[in-house]
């Protein structure tokens, strides 16, 4: 399933950056560079990702994996340096903005962190990890009335992706993967954030899965 997870993703990203980019498409090279940094990362081998990309410069997917991977190692200068280059290349990027957004308020700098997270849910308001982080810049500059704000929308698109996840559950289940669908089962659980007849549903299915395996 990890692994299954990890082909989707590097797929995705390929995907979104060749249909919202104007920069040419990468080599077999860096593609084959990022399929192997992309492994490392998900065994948390972070100085190892740095290595294996600390010359692809022109990829995006590829700078904000390098940026995460120097972010998680400790060394905020140099993630900051290569998300902006990230961002720089591909302005419209949620997951460099986010990080970048980040890095400044770890830095001292609250002020730069409010504008970037404004400008990303401008674009993407129901992102739910942008919310949550608005959320926490408004808490601690006292705005509790904005962030309790900002937590309620939280709320509302949580419950949106457990159903998701659970409308995933039953199409594994009737395709004959337990398996998958128990896990999706148990997130959809972890995200809610209240007991809702949803619940209800997602551990009825839960039961009725484990019964029958």
């Amino acid at each position: 399933m990890k692994i299954f997870s990890l082909h989707i993703t590097i797929f995705f990203c390929l995907s979104c950056f060749i249909f919202t980019s104007c920069i040419k498409t990468p080599d077999k090279e860096t593609l084959l560079l990022y399929k192997r940094a992309s492994q490392a990362y998900s065994q948390g081998q972070f100085i190892y990702v740095s290595e294996i990309l600390g010359k692809t410069n022109n990829f995006p997917p590829a700078l904000i994996l390098r940026a995460k991977a120097e972010y998680f190692s400790g060394d905020l200068e140099k993630a900051e340096k290569t998300f902006r280059r990230a961002v720089k290349l591909q302005p419209s990027s949620l997951e460099a903005n986010l990080y970048l957004a980040r890095i400044l308020r770890e830095k001292g700098d609250p002020a730069g962190a409010v504008k970037i997270t404004e400008a990303l849910l401008a674009d993407n308001p129901q992102d739910i990890r942008s919310l949550r982080f608005a959320a926490a810049l408004a808490a601690e500059t006292g705005k509790f009335d904005e962030a309790i704000f900002l937590l309620d929308r939280v709320s509302e698109y949580s419950a949106e992706s457990a159903m998701a996840l659970l409308d995933r559950a039953r199409l594994s289940w009737i395709a004959g993967r337990s398996e998958d669908a128990l896990e999706d089962l148990s997130r959809a659980k972890a995200i809610l954030p209240w007991d809702t007849p949803l619940l209800r549903s997602i551990s009825n299915l839960e039961n009725i899965i484990t019964e029958v395996r």
